[in-house]
């Protein structure tokens, strides 16, 4: 069994990852980055887990107006 330690990994630039598993549809991988990411219209399943930091995420509903979580 491979142990990631989120604390200790530091990719070579900005949001770059290491893939860890596929769950179904899903992808699990670890993000590392120093710099804000303009988000992206999400296309499936996936797990988002912050380690360390904040997230400012808006979401937006199939109709494309803003929604409420």
């Amino acid at each position: 069994m491979q142990v990631y330690r989120p604390g200790e990994y530091t990719a070579q630039r900005a949001w770059g990852a290491i893939d860890i598993e596929r769950l179904e549809d899903a992808s699990v991988r670890l993000h590392w980055t120093d710099q804000p990411y303009a988000w992206h219209r999400n296309d499936g399943p996936e797990v988002f887990v912050v380690v360390d930091g904040a997230v400012d995420m808006h979401l937006r509903g199939p109709d494309g107006r803003p929604a409420c979580v």
